[in-house]
């Protein structure tokens, strides 16, 4: 019985997804937003859920190559769907920071974030912790890598418009840095001549004075 029972706390504490299992929710299809956040209805309430492990291209900001598309893929699902329901992952936090649920959603059996990969409408990102399917989400990635479908499209690539968009913030950050250099040693030197100035007036005065 003692062994059992130590046995029990120590899968609970090192792998407590094992012993507890994910919790599942099943709901209703209330509003899409765009390619990896939707609305349901969970107990009579309202809820944004935004889909675990996966990032699609943006549509609210600014429109990103392949973003409509990936937005009308997932309300296409949600809409026509039999059946949703939301896996919510044990190795994982239930909330993002803006309080939105972190799920793993499934629509009619079928695990909508695999599915977007697969069609290349979404990567794999945001892997805080060891995720029950994201295995499946790398294999299914390095698939739609491999068959250029979608964002990894060589004429119209996501991954590329990422990687121009960080270069584009790290030359802003860069040129922000120098210009505050600049700036500083500019009043910092303007300072310098006026306390030189300064002195300069002080020393004539006391000169002025021992003369007289």
């Amino acid at each position: 019985m003692k062994k059992r029972l130590f046995i029990f706390i120590f899968l609970f504490l090192c792998f407590p997804s094992t012993v507890l299992g994910n919790t599942k929710e099943k709901v209703t299809f209330s509003k899409c937003i765009d390619g990896d956040t939707a609305k349901f209805i969970l107990n009579d309430k309202e809820i944004t859920v935004r889909f675990l492990a996966i990032d699609t291209p943006e549509t609210k900001k600014e429109e990103q190559p392949f973003g409509k598309e990936a937005s009308l893929y997932t309300c296409n699902k949600i809409k026509n769907a039999k059946s949703i329901v939301l896996e919510f992952d044990s190795n994982s936090d239930k909330y993002d920071k803006y309080n939105r649920y972190l799920a793993w959603v499934f629509v009619d059996d079928n695990l909508l974030q695999k599915d977007l990969i697969s069609n290349g409408f979404a990567r794999v990102a945001y892997i805080y912790g060891d995720y029950k399917y994201t295995d499946d989400l790398y294999s299914s990635e390095k698939k739609a890598k491999s068959k250029k479908i979608g964002i990894w499209n060589d004429n119209k690539s996501f991954a590329d418009y990422i990687k121009n968009m960080e270069f584009i913030y790290k030359f802003l950050i860069t040129l922000v840095i120098i210009l505050s250099i600049i700036i500083y040693l500019y009043f910092d030197n303007k300072a310098m001549k006026k306390a030189i100035r300064k002195g300069k007036k002080k020393i004539k005065k006391d000169l002025i004075k021992k003369m007289k």
